[in-house]
C-alpha cells in the first residue's frame, strides 16, 4: 500500500486550461489524461490524499468513481469544492478537514494553500500545498504537490508519491528555519 498526494485537478474546469497553461485541446482531453495518469500509479489499495480543488462542478462522483485508491480530500467550502461537498459520494472518499496534520512517517502539515509558517517549521516539519499551480515555492521543506507542478517536475500530471516527496525534502536546506542554526 503506498500514500500519494495531490492537488488541484479541476476536472471539467474549461479555463484551468488556459490559466495553467496546461497542454490540451479541450477539457474531455485533459479529464481522460489526468484519469490515466492516475490510475497508471495508484493502485485500489493505495491512499491519496487529494488537497483541494478537485473540481468545478457538480459531478464529482463521475470522477471518483474512475480513479483508483482510497481518495482523502481535503475540503474547503468557500472555494471551488462548495460546489461538490454537498453530494454523496462512493465509500472509498472521505472528507477531511481543511487542514490535516499527519505525523507518520514524518510531522506534515497538509492544506490547500500555501503556508509561510506552519506546525514544528522550525523542527523541519513539512508542509504539503496546492492552489498556486507551481508558482509558490516559499522557504522550508514546504511543496506544492498540484497536478501543474508535478508536471513541471515529473513531465506527468501526476499525484506525488511519499518516496517522491522524502526525496525532494531531503535536498531542501532548513537550516535557516532552526531556532538552533
Amino acid at each position: 500500500m503506498n500514500t500519494w498526494f495531490t492537488s488541484d485537478h479541476h476536472f471539467g474546469h474549461t479555463n484551468i486550461i488556459e490559466y495553467a497553461n496546461r497542454p490540451f485541446d479541450n477539457i474531455d482531453q485533459m479529464d481522460e489524461t489526468l484519469i490515466d495518469v492516475w490510475n497508471n500509479v495508484v493502485d485500489s489499495w493505495d491512499t491519496v490524499y487529494h488537497l483541494g480543488d478537485f473540481t468545478l462542478g457538480k459531478k464529482s462522483n463521475k470522477y471518483f468513481y474512475a480513479l483508483r485508491g482510497n481518495i482523502k480530500i481535503l475540503v474547503n467550502p468557500w472555494h471551488h469544492d462548495r460546489r461538490w461537498i454537498y453530494n454523496t459520494y462512493p465509500p472509498k472518499v472521505e472528507l477531511c478537514q481543511p487542514i490535516v496534520i499527519l505525523e507518520k512517517p514524518h510531522v506534515t502539515v497538509l492544506c490547500h494553500y500555501p503556508f509561510a509558517e506552519w506546525d514544528r517549521k522550525h523542527y523541519g516539519s513539512w508542509h504539503l500545498h496546492g492552489h498556486s499551480h507551481g508558482n509558490y515555492t516559499g522557504e522550508g521543506k514546504i511543496l506544492d504537490v498540484g497536478v501543474d507542478n508535478a508536471y513541471r517536475l515529473f513531465k506527468e500530471f501526476r499525484p506525488f508519491s511519499l518516496q517522491d516527496i522524502i526525496k525532494i525534502m531531503e535536498k531542501k536546506d532548513d537550516r535557516r528555519n532552526s531556532y538552533y542554526s
